[in-house]
């Protein structure tokens, strides 16, 4: 049971995002497999996975633009083990602390960017 949830997982927060890159279907699917992945976690399926499987049923809580879950994200990734993952988590959950959203995503889902979010994305290191 805890591998066909990490597959439902990543089948809608990886393939999703690759398949429908710059559209906003690519984020669609996202409010599901944070349930999912949350709902995993609830009844400690994420404990039978390997790190590498935990941190791909932990990605969606990386991938949200909730402060509130990216606190919780931090916990998850610390606990998991793996460093690069941890302080990648950092790096997405610093521009929700200072954006309250990810402004990579406002064009693509017709939104409109501040002008501090324009001059985030103008500079270097914006992108993931």
């Amino acid at each position: 049971r805890p591998l066909g949830r990490l597959a439902e997982v990543i089948v809608l927060d990886q393939f999703s995002r690759n398949m429908f890159r710059d559209s906003p279907r690519a984020f669609a699917s996202d409010a599901l497999s944070l349930a999912l992945s949350q709902e995993a976690i609830a009844r400690g399926d994420d404990k039978a996975l390997t790190a590498v499987q935990r941190s791909f049923l932990y990605m969606p809580f990386m991938h949200s633009e909730s402060l509130e879950i990216h606190e919780i994200a931090v916990q998850l990734f610390r606990n998991n083990g793996i460093q690069a993952n941890l302080e990648f988590e950092f790096k997405h959950k610093e521009i929700i602390e200072k954006f309250g959203r990810y402004p990579h995503r406002n064009e693509i889902l017709g939104r409109a960017s501040t002008p501090e979010e324009i001059g985030f994305l103008a500079g270097p290191g914006s992108s993931f």
